[in-house]
């Protein structure tokens, strides 16, 4: 059978951090593709501002370089289960995977994750052991592992036979050998075990077109562009193509512009053949897992399976006392349009009406993939207010199931037990437990979703900040039943409205932990602190203290008031109750009760209270 040995394409897929996007930028650094003069940034493929601050892979990115006259088509895949609806269809656009491990950490949750969605296409892999360098690497066992993995995951026998090299890509060195002196500064090993490696492509540019769209892109000018592979067939400018829709029906039209990549650039080209990743537009309502093929030989490809949402939040329109005062958008169309256009490029969103006017659930696969889109949206001007996630159940084989986890924590061995606890208290059922050396111990469990919501917090405060948890979608298990998670202390809530003062924060700060300093101004019904209670107390931040001409003792000590706990708008999303808003502006994350006059609060408590006892 004939192939293109001009061309590879592969993708590159890690746990989160384990340096995939860094070996990226080596891989274009140190080929044919850059012109001597570029001087490429860190993480040039990270071109999102938000996925350069936290320094991870948010959507997939597709770059290709030249070595030695050979194109390679390279994806850059998202680590995080939150996106791994990227990685499965980014899967089918491929021959094969770069498999990154770090030299140290070892497998993962997201390694065992994506290396899955990999070996079930059937893809040909190539394992790079990366940061080498690092101190306490242990790469010879981290091979061990990644061999236990294949073999877990069921690997078939060509698989098993990966070849490993050994990078430290932030050096931009690479070696065939696991000592560290035998690094030398060339990605050469890495580019001739691509080519030696991974299949070409098939060549048979000479039958009908096939065309599967695997992502999405758009723009203001030419509206939404389909990226993908071409499977069969070419296609050129101008061509009059059927595009065959998810839902059996067909669309025709006309190609209107063609896209190739190089580098970091999307160049305009006049035509492209099997084997080729592209880009086209003048499709207006083409979605992902959409075949496109010739007019009157509509041959559909299988359709991409994208994995279903497991997580929903609800999205309304921002009615504190303090609403308008930061936002240029405000209004429920203008958050509506805002909701809608992000399914133009995301396809594992949903955005769903509900009974109340200017409310929507967004569904998505975990809290980081919504808290990314509320980031954006706050960035571009938008204000809203958020309720507490909630997993999304369904009925299975006429049981009722929820989403757990695959959990793994690396701790420092003096906090094994308060971890086992706390996991124990969230219903996570520990699968494994070992000693990584130098007082690391590795646990991993099983657990579900909602008991892993908020748990970040708690557990880094349990660590002392030494604790690295991650973990991903495993499957859907029956639901366990008479067990609601949830913060188990209670609020400080303003009683009034106005700007907190040092003296009133002063007479507060021993109920509990305060999150303003003083000076912020405050509404009736904000959360201003967490209780050291199981149940929220009513303060009053904005009192100021009486004049008078009497002078005590120890009064000429200046005011001061413990430095207040400032929380990221995760941190904020993962305090909710479900009584509970986060408050978003694009200056401000504000907390806040749903009903915001005290009285009427407490009222609505005791009646909640009474029909829970008569349940």
């Amino acid at each position: 059978m004939k192939t293109r040995e001009d061309i590879r394409n592969i993708a590159i897929i890690a746990h989160v951090d384990h340096g995939k996007t860094t070996l990226v930028n080596e891989l274009l650094k140190q080929s044919d593709t850059l012109d001597e003069h570029i001087n490429l940034e860190d993480r040039a493929m990270d071109s999102n501002p938000i996925e350069r601050e936290r320094g991870i892979t948010i959507l997939s990115k597709v770059t290709a370089v030249d070595y030695h006259d050979h194109k390679i088509n390279i994806l850059d895949t998202p680590g995080h289960a939150d996106f791994g609806g990227e990685v499965e269809r980014i899967m089918r656009m491929v021959d094969g995977v770069v498999l990154v491990v770090d030299a140290f950490e070892g497998t993962m949750p997201q390694t065992r994750f994506v290396l899955k969605k990999a070996l079930d296409q059937h893809l040909t892999p190539i394992v790079v052991i990366n940061k080498i360098d690092r101190p306490g690497a242990r790469p010879e066992e981290v091979v061990d592992e990644v061999l236990e993995l294949f073999i877990e995951l069921g690997a078939d026998e060509d698989q098993l036979e990966f070849p490993v090299v050994y990078t430290s890509a932030v050096n931009g060195t690479s070696s065939m050998d696991a000592e560290l002196d035998t690094q030398k500064h060339t990605m050469d090993p890495v580019f001739d075990t691509i080519l030696d490696t991974i299949p070409a492509p098939i060549d048979n540019s000479d039958e009908p077109l096939q065309f599967q769209v695997a992502m999405l892109d758009y723009n203001d000018y030419v509206g939404r562009i389909g990226v993908g592979r071409i499977f069969r067939g070419k296609i050129k400018i101008g061509d009059s193509v059927s595009v065959l829709k998810l839902d059996g029906s067909t669309k025709n039209f006309r190609v209107t512009k063609l896209f190739g990549f190089f580098g970091l650039k999307r160049i305009e080209v006049t035509e492209a053949k099997a084997g080729d990743l592209i880009a086209v537009s003048g499709m207006e309502d083409i979605f992902v897992g959409e075949t496109v093929t010739p007019v009157d030989h509509q041959d559909r490809l299988p359709i991409l399976r994208i994995d279903a949402p497991t997580l929903q939040m609800t999205f309304a329109v921002n009615d504190s006392p303090f609403a308008g005062r930061e936002g240029k958008f405000v209004t429920p169309r203008k958050i509506e349009d805002r909701l809608k256009s992000q399914l133009h490029t995301d396809v594992s969103l949903r955005v769903d009406d509900t009974d109340l006017p200017g409310a929507w659930v967004v569904s998505g696969r975990g809290e980081l993939h919504l808290s990314i889109l509320v980031e954006e949206m706050r960035r571009e001007g938008f204000e809203l207010q958020l309720s507490r996630p909630e997993v999304i159940y369904r009925e299975i084989d006429g049981q009722l199931s929820e989403p757990f986890e695959l959990v793994q924590i690396d701790t420092p061995d003096q906090y094994v037990g308060s971890v086992i606890d706390s996991m124990a208290q969230r219903k996570g059922d520990m699968q494994n437990m070992e000693s990584m050396g130098n007082g690391q111990t590795r646990l991993t469990f099983l657990a579900p979703s909602r008991g892993l919501i908020g748990y970040s917090t708690e557990f880094m405060s349990q660590t002392g900040g030494y604790g690295i948890m991650s973990h991903s979608y495993e499957k859907y298990m029956p639901v366990i039943r008479n067990w609601e998670p949830g913060r188990r202390s209670g609020a400080l809530v303003s009683i009034n409205q106005g700007p907190s003062t040092t003296y009133s924060l002063q007479s507060v700060e021993d109920r509990g932990e305060l999150f303003i300093d003083a000076g912020i101004d405050v509404y009736e019904g904000m959360i201003v602190g967490q209780s050291n209670r199981d149940q929220d107390i009513a303060v009053n931040v904005t009192k100021g203290k009486n004049l008078t001409n009497t002078r005590a003792a120890g009064k000429d000590h200046a005011a001061a008031i413990r430095t207040p706990r400032s929380l990221s708008l995760e941190e904020s999303i993962e305090f909710l109750n479900e009584d509970e808003y986060c408050e978003v502006t694009p200056t401000k994350t504000r907390l806040r009760k749903k009903i915001l006059n005290t009285n009427e609060r407490r009222k609505s408590d005791k009646r909640r209270k009474m029909a829970s006892q008569d349940n």
